[in-house]
């Protein structure tokens, strides 16, 4: 069954809306910005793209956000951003389905449970970092926020969160289960997170992301949070989602068709980076990791690059369309009604393959 995007809201790296996403891409690079972590009193300075909340008084009231931890208020602030996109602020919702992706969940707040449980013991560990730190905190919130009243469901799976929740999100429309499905991808950064990335990564982690790169790593770390508003209706305000698959490339090969024009998923990480060179050998494909940075959902992100592409009918370059020895960089173009595939492989050889068309 195809899926309509009615609305987009989205926050990263590269700023807040779905304008600036588009004034980015038009501008063909984003510079990522400086983090810093201190242990055992050295600091550690690193690349990473970072999401902005500002914004969400707009929506929720400062009261009401009193004990909602980071990785809920960037989804809240584009659930509702979505919502404005789609002209459905006002809209009633006791049929509206929520479905959230997401590699990692609520980072920094499990994190702080954790801390709080090491330093005061059972009985005086946090109860709001508890709450907060399960995964489908962040869906919670945003089914009382928005008077969603039908399902709400938090899919966890790494690099194929997004692919698999989506999944669900097309089932549950197609079983007539909800009228539209709030569907988002979200993760978020923290200092645990960084220091294990550099004991695993090293220098692997200083950028600049180089996607097309796939013999070397060059990930830098970025977090942020998408969403879309997803219904049954054929006019779709974006794009429609025709199909979707998932597989292993190793159990079951990934057959593309001649003429697929593909934005992969390739986000720096050379065990993943692998595969797109063996699959995507002689396709055209784009990549567009360094405006967001790496991090398992961003699948969500590039999803939110095809349908503003196939709306706007444009094509727009990849940031570094060079390296590429394996692939075919696609050029920026009009699409004129063209078809997009988003394709993101896991380590394992895992896929997920999203076709779109205008």
């Amino acid at each position: 069954m195809r899926i309509g995007i009615q609305g987009i809201g989205i926050s990263g790296g590269f700023g807040l809306g779905i304008d600036s996403l588009r004034t980015a891409l038009e501008s063909g690079t984003v510079v990522s910005q400086q983090g810093q972590l201190e242990h055992r009193g050295e600091i550690d300075n690193f690349p990473a793209y970072l999401a902005s909340i500002e914004g969400l008084d707009e929506f929720v009231p400062k009261r009401a956000q009193r004990r909602i931890d980071h990785c809920s208020r960037m989804t809240l602030l584009t659930a509702f951003l979505a919502l404005k996109d789609a002209g459905m602020l006002e809209a009633e919702r006791s049929r509206m389905g929520v479905v959230i992706a997401s590699g990692y969940g609520p980072l920094k707040t499990t994190f702080d449970f954790l801390d709080s449980y090491l330093d005061f013991g059972y009985a005086c560990s946090s109860p709001t970092h508890f709450s907060n730190s399960v995964h489908n905190a962040a869906a919670a919130h945003v089914s009382m926020q928005l008077k969603a009243r039908a399902p709400s469901l938090t899919v966890t799976q790494f690099e194929m969160s997004v692919p698999s929740a989506l999944l669900t999100a097309q089932q549950w429309l197609a079983e007539g289960r909800v009228d539209q499905v709030l569907f988002g991808a979200v993760d978020e950064h923290c200092d645990v997170l960084r220091y294990c990335r550099k004991q695993f990564f090293g220098a692997g982690e200083q950028g600049p992301l180089q996607p097309f790169a796939f013999a070397k790593q060059t990930a830098v770390v970025g977090e942020g949070a998408v969403f879309f508003v997803l219904t049954r209706d054929e006019k779709a305000s974006y794009a429609q989602i025709d199909s979707l698959t998932l597989g292993n490339h190793a159990a079951c090969p990934l057959k593309l068709g001649q003429d697929d024009l593909l934005i992969i998923g390739a986000d720096g990480h050379k065990e993943c980076g692998n595969w797109y060179a063996q699959v995507a050998s002689g396709h055209e494909t784009a990549a567009y990791a360094p405006f967001y940075g790496s991090f398992p959902s961003a699948a969500g992100f590039d999803l939110a690059v095809a349908a503003l592409s196939l709306r706007d009918q444009r094509l727009y370059a990849s940031p570094e369309p060079r390296g590429a020895l394996a692939l075919s960089p696609a050029a920026p173009r009009i699409l004129d009604g063209s078809q997009l595939a988003c394709l993101k492989f896991g380590p394992a050889g895992d896929y997920g393959l999203i076709r779109l068309s205008g």
